[in-house]
């Protein structure tokens, strides 16, 4: 009876051989345990879609004729650098009694495991009574937890099914695409590649329709009405003019007035006259602590902390991950823990401190009996967020950044056992010449979690908490508008995507979906491409060139601006590939089927290719000496 132990990575696979039991014998390809389980690896993705010519010779030709391509029947090809860890994957596979998918838990992970499995020749009752580990930490307790709770795979279908969906869009939509686009680009004399992905082309998107949103903005002029308040017993205070519906006209899509008059005009009718206090309200609020890092989430943070791209991010994740066992599995698109996280509470700040002493530091003052929203079993699902391990000491010494990433990591965790931000709010609404007048104070009552956070807090707090003094008075009482203020300003360009604000683009998509009922459809915390491939799409841009960075700033280059304004919108908007994602996690919840994704998907495609085929890439280089619109070989296509 032997069980064979599947992991995503070498690295994973020699964490899972310390969890079984010794001694350990390392062979070629595979370690066996003492009791005769063994344990081997793939080295990512050992298989990949077969190319077109696979199919039919005829498309190693690249025609518009032949588009789309649409194979009838899937295949997929072994990659020859990994060609001798799948013999031996397929030799092990037969021997095995029972069969135990250990590759990361995400949709990749899931799918890359078990399609290896199906190509190596597994029986169906081997597939059938396949079993899932689930490993986050790779600490051993950690792992040995895992291999004592196996689950069975096939719960974990969905998944793959949905990742197998994913991978065939991006092949269907990447390769068509791109041969299209390419061949009419070189009807109007551009001699290099024009790639199109799934998610990179919305991506660039983006950031040109930004970059010539802020090239095309004149800023404009808006006005604000200050009223400067007295009561009957002489305290001054001052109320900012909220116009009325009557005012909609006059004002802008942010609901700024814009007519310079009707500032004027509320001035003249305020002067001088008494009002009257109509509402007043004071309320004790709380701000519980952020929640935990999702992936995404920490490398924004990241970003805005210390400027590291979102590959840099993943990398140092990564090493932190595998290397130094310091942070759990880090790939995760979830802010919460499951509820029996709260029995390594102990153990885990134990190691905490043990670390980082700056983090030791903030355990100082924490209480460790707090159980903040984020221990709930309802929000996680196949991983939870990214929280620091029980590990108190790191492989070696940690980087610089490394050690930078951790202490993000840390200090959101720690962040859970201290107080809830406290603050008064208080609202004076005042009634002048039939114009409402809002008057707003705020007051720390008790900073809490804050404390942890001095550097991003300051200059929050300085904004929304003023020293104003509101005055004591209730509802009824009469003051005096000693005088009116005009403030005029002027509105500002949007920014220049940073590392920072395109992540969080990409996880908030829906706000930029233009069309009203995909947006319905959306959920404001669908986004666009997976936590795991964010990062390698942003960074394939730079590496095609059509990003380029100034300073912390993201652009767009000549060439990447110039292909967005040729294309349909269709592909450099977002509105149908954040569907598509929708779908994808509808899939690996059940609730859509993979053939009406797949049938949607070629739908669009022929749409999409009717009328890609009328385009003309005007104004696109016909030399170009960048090496990266050179290749002289058929490229290898990049579905994303």
């Amino acid at each position: 009876m032997m069980k064979l132990f599947i992991a995503e990575k070498p690295s994973l696979a020699r964490a899972l051989a310390e969890a079984l039991p010794k001694p350990l014998k390392t062979n070629d390809g595979y370690i066996e345990a003492g009791n005769g389980d063994i344990v081997t690896w793939c080295v990512g993705h050992l298989l990949e879609q077969a190319e077109p010519e696979v199919y039919d010779e005829k498309y190693k030709k690249w025609t518009i004729e032949h588009l789309p391509i649409i194979p009838s029947q899937w295949q997929l090809k072994p990659k020859t650098k990994t060609k001798k860890q799948l013999a031996v994957i397929k030799k092990l596979v037969k021997q095995a009694t029972t069969i135990v998918n250990a590759g990361d838990i995400d949709r990749e992970g899931q799918i890359l495991v078990d399609e290896v499995v199906a190509y190596c020749g597994a029986s169906k009752s081997k597939i059938a009574n396949a079993q899932r580990c689930l490993i986050s930490d790779m600490n051993i307790a950690a792992v040995k937890k895992a291999v004592n709770n196996l689950k069975p795979n096939r719960d974990y279908i969905p998944l793959a099914i949905s990742a197998l969906a994913r991978a065939r869009a991006d092949w269907l939509y990447g390769l068509n695409m791109t041969r299209l686009c390419t061949l009419q680009g070189q009807k109007s004399g551009y001699q290099g590649v024009l790639s199109i992905g799934r998610v990179q082309t919305p991506i660039l998107g983006l950031v040109v329709n930004r970059d010539l949103e802020i090239k095309n903005f004149m800023s404009k002029p808006f006005y604000e009405v200050i009223a400067n308040l007295e009561t009957n017993s002489g305290e001054k205070y001052k109320g900012k003019w909220k116009p009325s519906e009557a005012c909609l006209p006059y004002m802008d899509d942010e609901n700024r007035v814009v007519l310079r008059e009707l500032a004027m005009k509320v001035i003249e009718r305020i002067n001088g006259q008494s009002g009257k206090v109509v509402k007043v309200t004071q309320n004790k609020k709380q701000q519980p602590a952020p929640l935990l890092y999702s992936l995404s989430d920490l490398q924004i943070a990241a970003a805005k902390a210390y400027g590291m791209s979102a590959q840099k991010v993943l990398d140092i994740c990564q090493q932190l991950y595998e290397k130094h066992k310091l942070i759990t599995y880090p790939r995760s698109d979830c802010q919460y823990l499951p509820k029996e996280h709260l029995n390594d509470v102990l153990a885990v700040t134990k190691a905490i401190s043990a670390v980082s002493r700056k983090s030791a530091d903030m355990l100082k003052h924490a209480d460790l009996k707090m159980k903040s929203r984020v221990w709930n079993d309802n929000k996680v699902g196949a991983h939870h967020a990214i929280i620091p391990t029980s590990k108190n000491k790191p492989t070696g010494v940690l980087s610089v950044d490394e050690e930078k990433v951790y202490e993000l990591v840390a200090r959101q965790y720690i962040a859970q056992f201290y107080p809830t931000f406290e603050f008064l709010d208080k609202q004076i609404n005042t009634e002048i010449s039939s114009g409402l007048f809002i008057s707003k104070q705020k007051d720390i009552i008790n900073n809490g979690w804050k404390n942890l956070f001095p550097s991003s807090s300051k200059s929050k707090n300085q904004s929304e908490f003023s020293v104003v003094n509101l005055p004591e008075v209730k509802v009824g009482d009469l003051v005096q508008c000693l005088s009116g203020d005009l403030i005029e300003k002027n509105t500002s360009a949007p920014k220049n995507f940073t590392d920072a604000t395109l992540l969080g683009a990409l996880t908030g998509i829906a706000r930029f979906v233009t069309d009203v009922e995909i947006k319905k459809a959306l959920r404001e915390t669908d986004g666009l491409g997976t936590e795991a491939t964010r990062a390698g799409i942003i960074e394939l841009l730079f590496k095609r060139e059509y990003l380029i960075r100034k300073g912390k700033e993201i652009h767009a280059s000549d060439v990447g601006v110039k292909l967005i304004t040729a294309l349909p919108l269709q592909i450099s908007q977002p509105d149908m590939t954040a569907m598509w994602e929708s779908q994808l996690e509808s899939i690996s919840m059940r609730s859509m089927s993979y053939q009406s994704f797949i049938d949607g998907v070629k739908g669009s495609l022929e749409l999409l290719i009717d009328e890609v085929k009328n385009i003309n890439f005007i104004g696109l280089p016909t030399q170009t000496s960048k090496k990266v619109y050179q290749r002289k070989a058929k490229p290898r296509v990049v579905k994303k």
